[in-house]
C-alpha cells in the first residue's frame, strides 16, 4: 500500500478556530495547532496534504500552516453536511488511492519512538486495508466519540477486526453492541481522530451523498460500519494519547502534555509544583 496523501478536515464549526490557536511544541517552538497536526502527517511519510475548509478560510489556514504551506491543497466544503461529507469533498484529491485522515481539533503525544500517525500508517501498510486508530475511553466520554466493537487479531497486538461502528453511542448501546473483551469495565474503543482509509470508503460516502441529496448529514461512522461488512477493516490501539483541544480545558491539557513530553519537562514540572504549593497555602 503506497500512502502519500493526507486529508485534514477543518470546516466544522469549532474546527475553524481551534487549529489557529498557538501552542509551544515538545521542542519549545511556538506553533499553531494546525502546524503541529500537519507535522504529524508529514512525519508519517505524507507528501501532499488537502485541507477541507469552509468557504473563505483558505488564507488564514495557509498562514497558520507555517513552513508546511507549500505542500497544501485547499478544498472548500460548500455546505456543512457533516464530517463524512467533508471527507467526501476530497475525493478528487485522493484519486482512488488510500489516504491518511486527520481531524483539525486533536493533538497527539506518542509513547514510542514513532509518532501516532506513523504507527498507524505502518500497520495499514502491513495489513493492506483500512485501519482506524482507537483509544480505550471511559463511557462518560461516549457523547464525544464514535466507538467500535471487534475481536483481537491473532499475532498482531493492539489490532482488532472491526465488526461494529457506532457514532456517539449511549452507555446502554455501547454495552450491548461494542463491548471488546479485555478492556476495563466501562471502557470502550473510541476513535482517536486519525484513520488510514482505502478508496472503498469514498465509494460508500458517494452512495450516502446520492441517497441523501443536499439534505441531511453524511456521517463517516455510517460508511465505516458498512465498510466492516464489505472488506477487512481494523482498529489499532496506538502507543500514545489523543488530546481533544475542543473539550473543556482541552487546549490547556494538550499544552501540558506536549511540554511534559519535551526537552523542557523539568522546568515545566518545577513550575507546576511551585503553582500547586502556592495554591495550597
Amino acid at each position: 500500500m503506497q500512502l502519500t496523501k493526507a486529508v485534514i478536515t477543518l470546516a466544522g464549526k469549532n474546527q475553524r478556530t481551534l487549529p489557529l490557536q498557538s501552542l509551544v511544541d515538545r521542542d519549545g517552538v511556538p506553533k499553531t495547532a494546525l502546524a503541529i497536526i500537519i507535522g504529524e502527517a508529514v512525519s508519517a511519510g505524507v507528501e501532499e496534504i488537502a485541507l477541507v475548509v469552509a468557504p473563505g478560510d483558505q488564507e488564514v489556514f495557509r498562514a497558520a500552516a507555517g513552513a508546511h504551506s507549500g505542500r497544501l491543497r485547499f478544498i472548500e466544503q460548500e455546505a456543512p453536511l457533516g464530517y463524512g461529507h467533508a471527507v467526501w469533498c476530497a475525493r478528487e484529491f485522493t484519486a482512488g488511492r488510500p489516504f491518511l485522515l486527520l481531524v483539525g481539533d486533536h493533538l497527539y503525544v506518542s509513547r514510542s519512538g514513532s509518532g501516532c500517525a506513523r504507527q498507524l500508517v505502518e500497520v495499514a501498510r502491513d495489513v493492506e486495508s483500512s485501519v482506524s486508530a482507537v483509544q480505550a475511553t471511559h463511557e462518560s466520554k461516549l457523547p464525544f466519540y464514535g466507538a467500535v466493537g471487534g475481536r483481537l487479531v491473532a499475532n498482531r497486538p493492539g489490532c482488532y477486526a472491526v465488526t461494529e461502528v457506532l457514532e456517539k453511542p449511549t452507555p446502554t448501546e455501547a454495552e450491548q453492541r461494542v463491548v471488546v473483551p479485555g478492556l476495563r469495565a466501562g471502557h470502550y474503543l473510541c476513535f482517536f481522530g486519525m484513520h488510514v482509509l482505502t478508496p472503498t470508503v469514498m465509494e460508500l460516502l458517494e452512495e450516502s451523498v446520492r441517497q441523501r441529496g443536499s439534505s441531511g448529514g453524511i456521517h463517516l461512522s455510517s460508511a465505516l460500519s458498512r465498510l466492516a461488512q464489505r472488506e477487512q477493516y481494523l482498529a489499532f490501539e496506538a502507543e500514545g494519547r489523543r488530546y481533544d483541544i475542543g473539550a473543556r480545558y482541552g487546549l490547556l491539557t494538550a499544552q501540558l502534555a506536549l511540554a511534559l513530553d519535551g526537552s523542557d519537562r523539568d522546568e515545566v514540572l518545577s513550575g507546576l509544583v511551585e503553582l500547586l504549593a502556592q495554591r495550597s497555602r
